[in-house]
């Protein structure tokens, strides 16, 4: 009889521990057919003009999030901490590298460089990754954000959550906020030296970044020492496409001062009628109280708060930006989403 039990208990064991092992498989499943390329994918842009690069992580019919870098003209390596979180969670992602980023075509027509027709090529990319509205989950970081915002709307009827991290609603804001509360954070002697520079526009001047990096950047983009910034990080800076980011964003995070200067989409707010999170941070470059109220103006808004973060709080705050992440998709996808 004991043996019996036992035989019993070893085939309720097995038979539990199999739909894990099949989640598994079927996560792991990317679906492709002819060459295995790991789930990379280069999706034609600009009516097949150019190309840029993708990459899937995971299988889940229900959950796939586009993520949208910063710059403009970063990577999607900085992203790369997700590996560590999302696929235990099941959750469906993609990497992508949008047009004159390093994986993708890099072309040198400066008036690609524009926010509409960014917009447009992620309608491209969609399409091209097969994604709707029953899956779809966008989310954008930094100049990202920018992009997601202009993306859902355009095209929220394509969106099933939206997620915008660490971006304020307005550039001339975002300038205000640098110029009236960070700047007045830094030493005099280093701010003076900084603003010389800057009235010159000698921004090329090594001494610009120099100064930036220890006492800004270190402060409120990547709250690490520079020597301890995480490989990806350092990676995806270090394959910046300086051309676009200095046309569209200006010479530096410190403000704004490129195309995008006079950005502004806070009236626009209310329009947005899909799920959305909104991600901000105590040392951001951006205003967490401002992403806090972007959360209070969307329809269906909730927002999510980064005690120990800075602009790449999926990095200097882990414990808090990925929880919230995961809680909100999941939330969304179950169907139990409630706004703040």
């Amino acid at each position: 009889m004991k043996k019996l039990f036992g035989l019993i208990l070893g085939i309720l064991s097995l038979s539990c521990q199999q739909p894990e092992k099949n989640n598994a498989t079927r996560y792991n499943d990317l679906g492709e057919t002819g060459l295995k390329a790991g789930g990379v994918k280069m999706i034609p842009v600009q009516g097949g003009k150019y190309r840029v690069w993708t990459k899937r992580v995971g299988n889940n019919p229900t959950i796939k999030v586009l993520l949208l870098h910063g710059g403009p003209a970063t990577t999607h390596e900085y992203f790369e901490s997700f590996d560590s979180f999302l696929p235990k969670e099941g959750i469906e992602y993609y990497y992508y590298d949008q047009l004159g980023s390093y994986y993708s075509d890099q072309p040198s027509d400066s008036s690609l460089w524009t926010t509409e027709r960014f917009v447009e090529e992620v309608e491209e990319v969609r399409k091209g990754l097969g994604l709707d509205n029953t899956n779809f989950y966008l989310l954008g970081n930094s100049w990202g954000g920018i992009l997601a915002m202009e993306y859902a709307l355009k095209y929220q009827n394509n969106l099933k959550g939206l997620i915008i991290s660490n971006m304020m609603a307005s550039a001339p804001e975002y300038g205000k906020y640098a110029e009236e509360v960070l700047s007045k954070q830094m030493d005099s002697a280093v701010l003076q030296e900084v603003r010389a520079l800057e009235a010159k526009k000698d921004f090329a001047n090594p001494r610009y970044m120099e100064l930036l990096l220890p006492n800004y950047y270190t402060e409120h983009l990547c709250r690490f020492p520079v020597d301890q910034w995480p490989d990806a990080v350092n990676r995806s800076f270090k394959h910046l496409n300086g051309a676009v980011y200095t046309l569209m964003q200006g010479p530096s995070e410190f403000g704004i001062s490129g195309r995008l200067a006079n950005w502004d989409r806070k009236k626009d707010l209310p329009l947005l009628k899909i799920p959305t999170l909104t991600i901000g941070a105590k040392f951001d470059t951006m205003d967490p109280e401002h992403m806090k109220w972007m959360s209070s103006q969307v329809q269906q808004g909730r927002y999510l708060y980064c005690p120990n973060g800075s602009h790449l709080s999926m990095w200097d705050d882990q414990d808090h930006y990925f929880p919230g992440l995961i809680s909100f998709i999941k939330d969304v996808d179950n169907g139990d989403f409630k706004k703040d």
